[in-house]
């Protein structure tokens, strides 16, 4: 069921004027009136509200209905990045009952949200947007604060706790409401009619409380709390140059000078923080451009320019962008140069590696491929994203029971992702498993908010299961009964 068709069944939900604020506040940061406005009391109440367990399925539910209606940047580069720059900043936050998941959404608005269970998500655009990792990491840690201060369980709290499914599908309605007009405002409008004021008073507190913390855990991993207000400051001057309106952050939430002011004035109560930004953090906004290019010959022609004109600024990663973009224009012969320069410099950095590697699979040379994929592995054990290239490279070159051993190795110690799925489901398939292959095919597709298909999948695996073979029977039984009750209750209006 798409998320747009589950908020239209949400009629007779009895929603609490603090849950609606909050959902809205949670993904733009609120304009703030008043900066001297005391943060009211809590209290303590939010583990008695729902235990981590309710609230780490519940996070879960919201990341499937969101990967219902977003996409999701499943780059394992991509993914290794923002997962890295997460648990940085969260080693120095209030400590949860479960694990962070940090994501990027391709959308090229300014924008970054927290949803329950320690998901957070941000925008590609407000990584371009951004213009060092510290200003990115204030973002990230401003929404690491949400969750840690457990602002959303503080606004169930006060709206006669929902249904968790519910709840779920609402929060990421909400979210995406922002971006689409069209996804779930004309349902949520009579229940907003006359709370606005309660809303703003609601969201000014969490949101002051989360700028407090999210400057405690900046200057605890190392960045300087200076680079909140900073890029603060940056989206509010560069509001009067978008054509198309301001980014959603202003125009849900605007940044007003004594918002920029307050946060200053709390960042500068920190010792000054003087730090250079990793070639990662630069990378990644290189990689990020050429993925996210609607034209990639524009792209090309960006990093060219770039190296033209700053040959010495960021040179790097300019030349990594433009030898990624080179790569997916067919270049080949200008990649390799490119590539070489690099390697030259750092032999041994994982993205110069994959670079190389997928040029060699680009020119159809899978054994110089798998040969690159082998000896970085060897190097850096069950790294997602050379195992997700050498898994994928091994099945091309007609391997699928090393590709097999490969992945289901690193499913058994670090965490599932949906495409380690889907490429071990091809494994399993191609080695003539179909039974295991219609089982990775469910994981696949459960991860990915298809409840109904994963259904399906257990189903058939079920169906090819010999009548005598009671424990994979069982095994898969109890799987389909898992998801079958999670669909039963994501669909429950």
């Amino acid at each position: 069921m798409k998320l747009t068709d589950y908020v239209s069944r949400i009629r007779p939900l009895r929603l609490g004027r603090g849950l609606l604020a909050l959902l809205i506040a949670v993904p733009a940061w609120a304009a703030d009136p008043n900066p001297n406005i005391v943060l009211p009391d809590f209290g303590d109440s939010a583990g008695s509200i729902i235990s981590p367990q309710e609230e780490q399925r519940l996070g879960q539910q919201f990341m499937r209905s969101l990967r219902q209606s977003v996409k999701i940047i499943d780059d394992p580069e991509t993914d290794e990045y923002i997962q890295s720059l997460g648990y940085r900043l969260v080693a120095h936050a209030d400590q949860q009952a479960y694990p962070y998941t940090f994501f990027v959404v391709e959308d090229k608005t300014v924008n970054a949200f927290a949803g329950p269970g320690g998901y957070v998500g941000v925008h590609s655009g407000l990584i371009l947007s951004s213009d060092t990792e510290s200003e990115l990491a204030s973002v990230l840690a401003h929404e690491i604060a949400h969750v840690t201060q457990h602002h959303l369980l503080r606004a169930v709290d006060q709206s006669n706790r929902l249904a968790l499914p519910a709840t779920a599908a609402l929060m990421a309605a909400l979210i995406l409401a922002g971006q689409n007009a069209q996804v779930g405002t004309a349902a949520m409008a009579a229940t907003l009619a006359g709370s606005q004021q309660a809303a703003i008073n609601f969201t000014r507190g969490h949101e002051l409380e989360a700028d407090r913390i999210g400057l405690k855990i900046l200057a605890g991993a190392g960045y300087d709390p200076r680079s909140m207000p900073t890029f603060f400051e940056q989206l509010q001057h560069a509001n009067r140059f978008y054509e198309n309106g301001a980014p959603e952050m202003l125009r849900t939430h605007p940044v007003t000078t004594s918002r920029i002011a307050d946060t200053r004035n709390r960042a500068e109560q920190y010792p000054k923080i003087d730090s250079t930004d990793p070639l990662g953090y630069q990378l990644i906004r290189a990689k990020l451009r050429v993925l996210t290019a609607q034209d990639r010959q524009s792209a090309v022609s960006f990093f060219e320019k770039k190296l033209t004109d700053n040959p010495v600024v960021q040179q790097d990663a300019q030349r990594y962008g433009y030898a990624l973009a080179l790569l997916v224009t067919g270049q080949h012969g200008k990649a390799a140069e490119q590539i070489k320069l690099l390697l030259k410099k750092d032999p041994d950095r994982i993205q110069y590696r994959l670079a190389q590697g997928q040029l060699a699979s680009a020119k159809s040379d899978s054994n110089t491929a798998l040969k690159i994929y082998n000896d970085a592995l060897q190097l850096y054990p069950r790294n997602y994203p050379l195992t997700a290239a050498y898994g994928r490279e091994l099945l091309l070159a007609g391997q699928p029971i090393p590709a097999r051993q490969l992945l289901q190795d690193y499913l058994r110690t670090r965490e599932p992702r949906p495409l380690v799925y889907k490429l071990l489901a091809q494994a399993e398939n191609d080695a003539g498993a179909p039974i295991e292959s219609q089982l990775a095919l469910a994981e696949f597709a459960y991860l990915s908010g298809q409840m109904q298909t994963a259904i399906d999948h257990l189903n058939q695996a079920l169906n090819l299961t010999k009548k005598d073979d009671f424990y994979r029977a069982s095994r898969i039984e109890a799987r389909l009964k898992e998801i079958k009750r999670d669909a039963e209750q994501e669909i429950k209006p």
